[in-house]
């Protein structure tokens, strides 16, 4: 069985479109910084962003309050075919197409293969996010990143990725740090929640990780 917490459409081999829930998206129409956000403003709306995981912003519930609910309500309602051991298997939705990872290669965005992609951390709440640990690290003059190109540009033609780019500085590096252990924050906060809602159910819980896309060559020392 799959929790599934995001959008199906717009992704590789998805032939019906299924959105977030309609009263979820209603609060988008008021507050649209919950979902993903890329550098020029586009939003994103297969999955909520990050930044809302612990932000009250759905009728007094966090994202992951939401997340467990919907995991607590499938406990209690599958419980007869939880018990037989019928569902033997709890696969935890994560992020775009169930994985755990950012949407930052839409095809629905005009994205192909093998643009670079982009950062997808432009809310206004993974912005303060970023902001305070910045400032935190020393650095409240650190900025989100403005020169790591467009879904569809080559690693060189950034100044980001390019050889002895952005990410091999100080900066750079603060960045991809921070913006890679939001992502496994967020995988551990939802895991915690499932791991309580099945506790003594005999399933397996599985998440989706996406394949190895692309790499990048860091220096051998």
């Amino acid at each position: 069985a799959i929790m599934s917490f995001h959008q199906c459409g717009g992704n590789v081999g998805d032939i019906v479109n299924i959105p977030i829930p309609q009263w979820v998206r209603d609060v988008g129409a008021t507050d649209p910084d919950i979902f993903y956000t890329n550098r020029g403003g586009t939003r994103n709306i297969e999955y909520l962003t990050l930044g809302v995981d612990d932000q009250p912003l759905f009728h007094g519930r966090t994202a992951v309050q939401m997340y467990a609910d919907y995991m607590t309500s499938f406990r209690e309602n599958m419980k007869k075919f939880l018990d037989a051991g019928t569902i033997v298997d709890i696969e935890v939705g994560l992020g775009p197409a169930g994985e755990m990872r950012y949407p930052s290669y839409p095809q629905s965005q005009g994205w192909v293969f093998p643009g670079v992609g982009e950062f997808i951390c432009y809310d206004k709440y993974l912005e303060a996010d970023f902001k305070a640990a910045a400032a935190k690290a020393g650095h409240p003059e650190w900025e989100l990143p403005d020169d790591a190109g467009e879904y569809n540009d080559t690693p060189e033609k950034t100044q980001f990725f390019k050889d002895n780019g952005t990410y091999l500085t100080e900066k750079g590096k603060f960045f991809l740090s921070w913006y890679s252990n939001k992502l496994i924050k967020h995988g551990d906060k939802v895991l915690d929640e499932a791991n309580k809602v099945f506790l003594g159910c005999r399933v397996q819980l599985a998440i989706k990780i996406s394949g190895i896309h692309w790499w990048y060559r860091v220096p051998n020392h």
